[in-house]
């Protein structure tokens, strides 16, 4: 599977965020994750699983090496998010000239 393919799939990115910390249990991620079934959710733990990025661990489900690395690569990624979000912020404050 491309990793653009596996990223690509609605809400394997945000369980991987949610991992970043450490381990979760998929009750905790379920939680953290308003709007995302539990079926979706064993669906991708499996495809994060069996692409080696996450793995079981007795806290539920945790980075692996290769999945550190990614989050490690997406580090920009969320600085510019945060830096975006700001300026959105701030453009949205502006009063409109007329």
């Amino acid at each position: 599977m491309a990793a653009m393919d596996l990223f690509g799939r609605r809400w394997a990115l945000r369980i991987l965020w949610e991992l970043r910390a450490g381990p979760l249990g998929a009750r905790a991620l379920l939680a953290r994750c308003e709007g995302l079934s539990s079926s979706v959710l064993y669906q991708r733990l499996r495809e994060l699983t069996s692409s080696g990025i996450i793995a079981p661990s007795a806290d539920g489900y945790e980075l692996t090496r290769l999945g550190t690395a990614l989050r490690d690569a997406l580090r920009p990624l969320d600085e510019w998010a945060i830096t975006w979000a700001q300026e959105q912020e701030h453009d949205d404050q502006e009063p409109t000239q007329t």
